[in-house]
C-alpha cells in the first residue's frame, strides 16, 4: 500500500489518527483516551471498502512512532490493536505495563 496521509489529534485527554479512504465519506481511525502517562487505544475502524489494504496498520504504526518521539506508553485496549503488538516485539519499548 502506498503511504498515506495520517492526521493526529491531541485534545489531551483524548485524541485520534484519521486518513482520508479514496472511494469513502468516512475516514479510517484509531482513536485512544489518555490514561496518566499512556494512551489508551481503544477503537481502531476501516471502512468496509478498504479494509485489507494495510490502512489500520498504518494508523497504529504512527501511534507507536509518536509514542518514541513524544514518550508516551501504549496500552493497546483494541483487539486489533493488541494483535499488532502480539505480532511486534520491536514494539515492546512503548507498550505499557498493565496489570493482567
Amino acid at each position: 500500500m502506498a503511504d498515506i496521509d495520517i492526521q493526529a489529534t491531541d485534545e489531551t485527554t483524548h485524541g485520534a489518527y484519521r486518513a482520508n479512504v479514496e472511494g469513502s465519506d468516512r475516514k479510517a481511525e484509531l482513536t485512544w483516551r489518555s490514561a496518566g502517562e499512556a494512551r489508551v487505544a481503544d477503537h481502531t475502524f476501516t471502512p468496509p471498502e478498504a479494509r485489507g489494504q494495510g490502512i489500520a496498520a498504518k494508523l497504529v504504526e504512527r501511534m507507536v512512532a509518536d509514542a518514541r518521539e513524544e514518550g508516551f506508553k501504549i496500552v493497546p485496549q483494541c483487539p486489533y490493536v493488541d494483535a499488532l503488538f502480539r505480532r511486534h516485539a520491536d514494539w515492546a519499548d512503548v507498550l505499557a505495563d498493565t496489570p493482567s
